[in-house]
């Protein structure tokens, strides 16, 4: 399916700025449809040539959550022409709303068909104030359950058509805020229409709910509502700031969301100005009661600190462990006993490392390419070698969820060891059936890339390379087995060793990223 912006870039003449407005509207329209109880179809003339007669592209559609479809299928793509566009044409070519006509039907579906033009605003147009018509909304209302409306539907109808009279106006989608989300409060939440003073001239029960929390028992019409929010907020600072949104509102500009909390409860507001015709006529106010949404955030943060505190005893722990292991080390005299505890402190080491990022990860992920750095200065830090060994990372292992990255690192702790070590041996090295490599220092290279859901890492070095005899599967070195029972095991990978054609040493890791 072709977004709004791919439509409109390759069918029609519209502008940057155009497509961005259309984009705003499109991501605010779904409080005008529901106010509407209407589908809401965006209509864009297609480029033609002089003379031909218009057509009109859809490039997005909305159906209301307040009453059934009247278009069970998608018309988003759909080209149009001729008498079917009457409407759409008057709309456009007269820019007025366009409402009178009889019903229509689609199959079985009764609808009443409206038009309303949609204009930029032109902020330098200081004479006139708007640019040409850019687009038309299709409102198309489902007449099958029509019915003599409600106090509430009335409210509604009412305050949509001063919405669709600023759409039509070009004051209508309000600008976005930075960093804020378009998780706004539905018409459904709770709706409070203020008249040009601020007092309350209607309030949906769901908005009468969400005041009855925050601690107002009464109705709400008639009450001025900024002077009320300002009373009721636990936080003076907190109400003062919401009383002076409702305020600016009135005076025609358009706030960002806020959140006010009193007695226990949590609401979220947003307030609306309505200006047909560029004429502030009050305001709209939508409420949301988000106490139990709230609570659960916090309970949410509060289990990520008790997991990344976890983490945090655990990386405490393991160094503890690898200090004590460190400390037995220098009292064993025999050299394999002493080799074998300072391997093990490495590899503690290593899944300390893990927990540590860990402990500082708002989820249980981790950028794994600072761990691999670390891991490998380390390396070259503690091996014995018989010339300076140069370590370096090519590509990225991006963020690795921790099932995954504490095996890994094991892996890779394992390999790049093996690789300075055995790649380039001391000089007391009793293996002397293998040359010495060439080169005046040696290098280990780390690399890793992605590709269709695996992770390939690379480990190789310009050492001398395997004995000829070597059988990864057959070897008695603990390090080996360890690299094979993780990579094969708890990573549910693949691990091969072999030799370089230029020389040198190199162990392939293929690693699944898919779900475990």
């Amino acid at each position: 399916m072709s977004t709004l912006r791919d439509l409109a870039e390759e069918h029609t003449g519209l502008g940057p700025a155009d497509i961005d407005h259309l984009h705003r509207l499109a991501g605010d329209w779904q409080l005008l449809s529901d106010l509407s109880f209407a589908d809401l179809l965006m209509w864009v003339p297609v480029k033609r040539e002089e003379g031909q007669p218009r057509e009109y592209l859809c490039v997005a559609q909305v159906r209301p959550t307040t009453a059934p479809t009247a278009y069970q299928d998608d018309q988003v793509g759909k080209i149009v022409g001729g008498p079917e566009v009457a409407h759409l044409d008057i709309a456009f070519a007269q820019e007025r709303i366009w409402r009178e006509g009889d019903p229509v039907w689609y199959g079985d579906t009764p609808a009443r068909h409206e038009a309303i033009p949609v204009r930029l605003r032109d902020p330098n147009d200081h004479e006139e104030g708007y640019s040409e018509v850019i687009a038309v909304i299709g409102r198309d209302t489902n007449l099958s359950t029509a019915r003599t409306p409600s106090q509430l539907e009335l409210n509604y109808l009412t305050t949509a058509d001063d919405l669709a009279q600023m759409v039509s106006d070009g004051t209508f989608p309000p600008p976005r805020h930075p960093g804020e989300t378009t998780s706004a409060p539905r018409v459904g939440d709770g709706l409070v229409r203020l008249d040009a003073g601020g007092k309350v001239t209607y309030a949906s029960p769901n908005a009468q709910s969400a005041y009855r929390r925050l601690g107002f028992n009464a109705h709400l019409v008639g009450e001025e509502l900024s002077a009320l929010t300002s009373r009721l907020a636990a936080d003076p600072l907190e109400g003062n700031d919401a009383s002076e949104r409702i305020l600016s509102a009135l005076r025609g500009e358009s706030p960002p969301r806020q959140e006010m909390e009193a007695r226990g409860a949590t609401v979220l507001i947003r307030a609306l100005p309505l200006l047909p015709a560029g004429v502030p006529i009050g305001a709209l106010v939508l409420v949301r009661d988000v106490t139990e949404v709230r609570r659960r955030d916090r309970a949410l943060m509060t289990k990520d600190a008790t997991i990344r505190e976890i983490h945090h005893r655990v990386k405490n722990n393991l160094q503890t462990v690898a200090a004590l292991l460190r400390l037995q080390a220098r009292r064993v005299d025999a050299p394999e006993a002493k080799l074998a505890l300072q391997e093990s402190v490495r590899r503690v080491a290593s899944i300390a490392l893990v927990h540590e990022t860990l402990s500082m990860s708002s989820d249980e992920a981790v950028d794994f390419d600072g761990i691999v750095d670390r891991v490998a200065t380390a390396a070259t830090e503690v091996a014995a070698t018989s010339i300076p060994v140069k370590m370096r990372r090519e590509g990225t292992f991006g963020v690795l969820p921790a099932e995954i990255a504490t095996s890994l690192v094991m892996v890779l702790n394992e390999l790049l060891i093996n690789a300075v070590e055995h790649g380039f041996p001391a000089a007391e090295d009793d293996d002397d059936l293998v040359p010495a490599p060439t080169e005046e220092s040696g290098e280990v290279v780390v690399s890793a890339h992605r590709f269709r859901k695996q992770l390939h890492v690379t480990v190789a070095d310009n050492g001398q390379g395997l004995p000829e005899d070597f059988r990864a599967d057959d070897t008695h070195r603990l390090g080996l087995q360890i690299v094979r029972a993780l990579a094969t095991g708890e990573l549910r990978g693949s691990i091969e060793l072999r030799n370089r054609a230029g020389g040198g040493t190199e162990a392939v890791l293929v690693v699944p990223l898919g779900k475990r």
